[in-house]
Parts: structure tokens; C-alpha cells; sequence
């Protein structure tokens, strides 16, 4: 009797074939051996190249960078600076943007402010500069070198290139160093502040601020700068140094900004005047809760209710994003509002002041213990009163009720605790 396991000649030609097509199947929809290993040398060579790429385009821009100093003005820990987080002593980074001498770096650089400010140009030579405007917005700054010219301009990145996830490499200059210091990382978002900055995860420090995010091109994404979403002080976002959240101010499309640094202008936040609360749920538009008197909103006509639908165009979805839309904008702009009033829309125009100053930032009560053998009435130097039971020792304490059987005890009542006051809606 033969096993059940022998094949005869023809059965074991019949598994052979069918293990060859079965073969072909699994492997038929998989690349080829060639594609699959020039892929991954493209990955490998990727790999092997980044520090190359990083340094090639760090020398590449390293010609339009400036070591920027201060001298004077008011010192560390007098308590006079307006941010929490001031500067301290030492050389700050600039970008040049033009071959006759003008150079934008950030206003973080100058809360001091020196009186006297020099830069070191790529060539060694040290030159006085003039400090001519400032956007408090964006928290850049224009210095104007003279007497030079024929420097070296880089070039802009289109911000319509910029990509979530492509590589940024931030550059700054230190103390005595010869070459710029650069910290790689990649662009986390395109639109922060109000549209008025991309966000990187590029380690930045105070020593970042004012030199540029870099693309692998050597190309200028944007001058570093510390911006806060939640704080306009100065120097609101230097908090934040090394921690992997740091903000780039794209330069590609202000010229209208940089011409009016150049006359000395301040660009200062911009504020329309009003309170508003979410409209409708889901929320859309911003209703008025109340128009700051003598504001541009109070100006234009705007009253309680209005419900506002868009600035310039701009859909308003809900409170946030209206102070989101009015950040992108600075003192003196003007503004078309669309608004509803009962059931009829109008559209009217409003230019937009300067914003109040920031309330100052909140800082914690310290807290007392309390003393448990002093009561209100006791003066300092005299002995607590005694207690009613040492005064009647024949006395006794009264006795609690008894309690029924199956009865629940008395619950003691307590008053509720005070309801918190409602956070007014922020003025924008």
C-alpha cells in the first residue's frame, strides 16, 4: 500500500506548477528589484546629503548677513523694559535687503534702546546705523548702513511656495563667531499671527532674532522673530526660545511695509473698537456686544447688535477669527465692513486706529498661612481667649439627637460658592 503522502510523477509536476503561478501572482504587483533600489538610494542619498544641503545653504546666505551690536540705553534687570523675557548683553543678527546699506533685523534687538548702534558687515568692517522704523506688528525694524554699497542681496522665497513639512534652517550670530550658528528644522504652519508669519520647529534663541529661516535653496522664507498669540508686550514670545514653536516673518510682499520704514514710520496694531460674542450656532458672523466711544467703529456708525459678516471682503466665521482678520492689518489702514442690521446689510468703511496698550500680565497673589490659635480679635502681645467649656467645666457639651433607626443623618447645609464674573468679551 502505497502512503498518501508519495506523489506520483504527475502529481508532483502538478504541485511544481502550481506553486509557479502562485508565485507569479504574489509577487506580480510588486515593483521591480531596479525601482525599488533607485528609490531607495534616492532615499539614502537624501539622508547622506542633509548636512551637505544645510551648509551649502547657510554659506550661500552667509554674504548678506550683519552682526548687529547696541551700545547703552538702559541696562539689564532695570526693571524699565516693557517685555518679560529683555534681551541680554551681546551681538544680535540683521539681513541685509538692499546693496546700499539697508538692513532689516528684529525689534527685540533695540527694547534697550541703545543710543548707539553698530554693525559689523560680512567684510569685517564696522559701521555706525541709523534706526529708521519699525513695524510693532511683525516686530521687525529697518537700520540704515551708510557709506557702503555693492553688498549682497538674497534672494526672496515666493510665499506661495512655502509647504507644510519642507525643510527651514534658521541662522544666527553669536559671540565672536566667525561663521553663523543654524539650527535645522521644518516649516510646521504657513499662516500664524494673523497671517503675518510661519511657524518652524527650528530651535530659535534671542541670538536667532532678526536673521533669516532659510529654505535648502538658500532663498529667504522669513527674519525670526518672538511673536506671541496671546501677548502683544514687547518682547512677548522670547519665552518661548529653544522650544521648538519660533515664528519667521515673511518679507516677500512688503515693500509698501519696508517704503514706509524707510520715511520712519511706526506701524502700530490696528484696533476697530468693538466687543462682540458668537453668532448662532454653528457661529457665524461676530455680534456687538458694545463700541468703544470715540473708536473708529463708533465713527463709521456701528452700534450694539450689529452683526458683523465680513471685513474687506474676508468672511467673518466667529469672534476669534475677526481678531485674527483685524490683526492683519495695522493703524491707518482702511477697511470696508459688512454688517447686518435688523434685516438690511451695509457696507461701510472705518480706518482702523492705534490699539490701547496691553494690559499688564497677571501675577499670582502670594499666599499666607493662617494661624489657627489667633482669632480676629486677639490683639498682638495678649493671650487667646479661653474657650467657653474651661470657663463652666461643670458644663457639659450638648448632646446630639438620636438618631431613629432607618433615618439618614442631617446633611449640613452649605452655601454655594460665589459664581465666578463673566469674562467680558476683548476689545478689537
Amino acid at each position: 500500500m502505497k502512503s498518501p503522502f508519495v506523489l506520483t510523477r504527475f502529481g508532483r509536476f502538478a504541485a511544481l506548477a502550481a506553486w509557479l503561478l502562485c508565485g507569479v501572482a504574489i509577487f506580480a504587483d510588486d515593483p521591480k528589484p531596479e525601482a525599488v533600489s533607485a528609490e531607495r538610494q534616492t532615499l539614502l542619498r537624501g539622508t547622506l546629503l542633509s548636512p551637505k544641503a544645510f551648509r551649502a545653504a547657510a554659506k550661500k546666505i552667509q554674504p548678506s548677513l550683519v552682526t548687529i551690536e547696541g551700545f547703552g540705553g538702559l541696562a539689564a534687570g532695570s526693571g524699565q523694559t516693557k517685555g518679560i523675557h529683555a534681551p541680554g548683553e551681546g551681538p544680535t543678527t540683521g539681513l541685509i535687503i538692499s546693496s546700499d546699506g539697508y538692513v532689516v533685523t528684529s525689534t527685540f534687538n533695540f527694547i534697550r534702546k541703545p543710543p548707539i548702534i553698530a554693525v559689523r558687515l560680512p567684510s569685517g568692517e564696522r559701521k555706525i546705523a541709523r534706526l529708521l522704523g519699525r513695524d510693532e506688528t511683525r516686530r521687525i525694524c529697518l537700520l540704515k548702513v551708510d557709506g557702503v554699497s555693492g553688498l549682497t542681496v538674497p534672494e526672496m522665497a515666493p510665499r506661495e511656495e512655502f509647504a507644510v513639512g519642507q525643510w527651514a534652517v534658521a541662522l544666527g550670530i553669536g559671540y565672536g563667531d566667525a561663521e553663523p550658528a543654524l539650527t535645522a528644522g521644518i516649516i510646521s504652519a504657513t499662516s500664524r499671527i494673523g497671517t503675518k508669519a510661519v511657524q518652524t520647529d527650528a530651535n530659535l534663541s534671542p541670538a536667532n532674532y532678526g536673521g533669516p529661516l532659510i529654505d535648502l535653496d538658500g532663498r529667504v522664507i522669513g527674519i525670526c522673530v518672538p511673536l506671541s498669540p496671546g501677548g502683544q508686550q514687547e518682547g512677548a514670545g522670547s519665552e518661548w526660545y529653544d522650544s521648538g514653536i519660533g515664528f519667521a516673518v515673511p518679507l516677500a510682499g512688503l515693500d509698501k511695509v519696508i517704503a514706509a520704514m524707510k520715511e520712519g514710520k511706526t506701524l502700530q496694531r490696528a484696533f476697530l473698537g468693538v466687543q462682540s460674542q458668537p453668532t448662532g450656532t454653528p457661529p457665524s458672523g461676530a455680534t456687538i456686544v458694545s463700541v468703544v466711544p470715540d473708536s473708529p467703529a463708533a465713527k463709521a456708525g456701528l452700534v450694539k447688535d450689529d452683526k458683523l459678516l465680513a471685513i474687506d471682503g474676508v468672511e467673518i466665521m466667529d469672534v476669534t477669527h475677526l481678531s485674527s482678520v483685524i490683526a492683519r492689518y495695522v493703524a491707518g489702514d482702511k477697511v470696508e465692513v459688512t454688517y447686518q442690521r435688523g434685516e438690511e446689510k451695509k457696507t461701510i468703511t472705518a480706518e482702523l486706529a492705534v490699539a490701547p496698550p496691553p494690559a499688564p500680565p497677571m501675577r499670582p497673589m502670594p499666599m499666607v498661612p493662617k494661624d489657627p490659635e489667633k482669632k480676629p480679635e486677639d490683639k498682638p502681645g495678649e493671650k487667646p481667649a479661653e474657650k467657653s467649656s474651661e470657663k463652666n467645666p461643670d458644663k457639659k457639651p450638648a448632646e446630639k439627637p438620636a438618631e431613629k433607626p432607618g433615618e439618614k443623618p442631617a446633611e449640613s447645609k452649605k452655601e454655594p460658592p460665589p459664581a465666578l464674573p463673566e469674562k467680558s468679551p476683548q476689545a478689537v
